[in-house]
């Protein structure tokens, strides 16, 4: 990768190094390591023809400030050389809702996998539908299938990938390879591996978002998201920031940038880790399967291969048939997996879905109860001991 050098130029460095260099300015921060955090609306021009022209780096604070410049030029580094623009906003929700809005107009037809995450699904039945926009969901393992679902009206098709608590992985570059022969652009959902992992808009996605409360954050203290797009969507991504006067605060940018510059050593333990958890479940007499793209056994595992460079954290669980009691029992048995919704923090997480109350695409009936594990920076065998606790207390029940 190639990222801009102050003193040099552009200089070749490894991705790591990328996350700890990238946005950073020591000259302008007086000497400092990190950014300083600049909380500020008003912005003063020097005379008044400046101010007629709109004339200076910073004009308003909603647009940007030091803080946001310097988190921006670091993700766009990360994203890679497709990227022509990052956008902020106050959370993963709002990097959907945003995005959607920006390339969307009534009458216009949109794509989703029926895997999506569940509040995606919300917005387009709920306040798209609501201006005209239709949304028609797909298999997600429908490939270059999507074909025949695009009409003349269709604008954008929605991945995911892998997928919300099931993890089917689709194929990006066939999808994107049909939608872009007929004008429609690739919007992905690339929370799970980050850019870090998955290059998605070098794959072929116009429009890369980011829940970054989960693994940019990193310890479950924000609430952000990331629009990051190409050259071909980025100024209607920016004008629809602009228009909608969506803005993340300056305290949540900083710790943002503070999360990236460690992204590449929490990510790689994640990985092993719920590589490790992943193995050991899948031997468990009380699992039926386990849901993660990183495992051999995995229908999707050649997809995430060729495609990803790394895993998170992040997989379900089938359990074998059971009662509802039996689950309970375990949930409330664990000590170190905490029952709570959203991931990508130091903690490890479990919490138990039911994807059939909401698809209409494709069935959901993987043959027992499903449980969605978040595998955090805890000792591994740790959390082998205590899930083990939770399945003597599966098995009593």
């Amino acid at each position: 990768m190639t990222v801009l050098n102050h003193n040099s130029g552009t200089t070749s460095l490894d991705i790591e190094t990328v996350l700890v260099t990238a946005g950073r300015d020591t000259a302008a921060q007086k000497g400092f390591v990190n950014p300083p955090v600049v909380r500020g609306s008003t912005v003063l021009y020097p005379n008044a023809d400046a101010l007629h022209a709109h004339r200076g780096e910073f004009q308003y604070g909603r647009h940007g400030t030091p803080t946001t410049k310097a988190l921006q030029e670091a993700l766009m580094a990360l994203e890679g050389p497709s990227c022509a623009g990052v956008g902020l906003v106050p959370s993963g929700l709002s990097a959907i809702s945003t995005a959607l809005l920006s390339v969307l107009k009534a009458g216009d037809h949109l794509l989703v996998c029926d895997n999506a995450y569940r509040p995606t699904r919300n917005f387009c039945n709920g306040m798209l539908t609501r201006y005209g926009i239709e949304t028609t969901f797909f298999d997600p393992l429908i490939g270059a299938g999507i074909a025949a679902l695009i009409k003349p009206n269709t604008r954008v098709v929605m991945v995911e990938a892998p997928g919300s608590q099931s993890f089917e992985m689709p194929d990006i570059p066939a999808i994107a390879a049909v939608a872009h022969a007929h004008g429609v652009l690739v919007i992905d959902d690339n929370t799970w591996a980050t850019p870090l992992y998955h290059r998605s808009l070098d794959q072929g996605v116009d429009i890369s978002l980011q829940a970054a409360t989960k693994y940019i954050g990193g310890h479950s203290d924000i609430m952000f998201g990331t629009i990051s797009a190409n050259e071909k969507a980025w100024p209607l991504v920016s004008e629809g920031i602009k228009l909608l006067g969506v803005c993340a605060g300056p305290d949540d940018v900083f710790l943002a940038l503070r999360g990236l510059r460690t992204l590449a050593v929490r990510l790689a333990h994640h990985q092993n880790s719920g590589l490790e958890m992943a193995r050991w479940l899948a031997a468990r007499p009380e699992v039926l399967e386990v849901l993660h793209p990183g495992l051999e056994s995995h229908p999707g595992h050649a997809i995430w291969k060729r495609d990803f460079t790394g895993a998170s954290g992040l997989f379900s669980i089938v359990l074998k048939p059971a009662s509802q009691k039996a689950v309970d029992a375990l949930l409330d048995t664990v000590k170190l997996f905490g029952m709570g919704y959203s991931w990508g923090g130091f903690e490890s997480l479990v919490i138990p879905f039911d994807c059939a109350t909401y698809r209409s695409a494709t069935p959901w009936a993987p043959g027992g109860p499903a449980l969605r594990l978040h595998i955090g920076l805890e000792s591994v065998d740790d959390l082998k001991a205590d899930l083990a606790c939770g399945f003597d207390a599966f098995n009593a029940a």
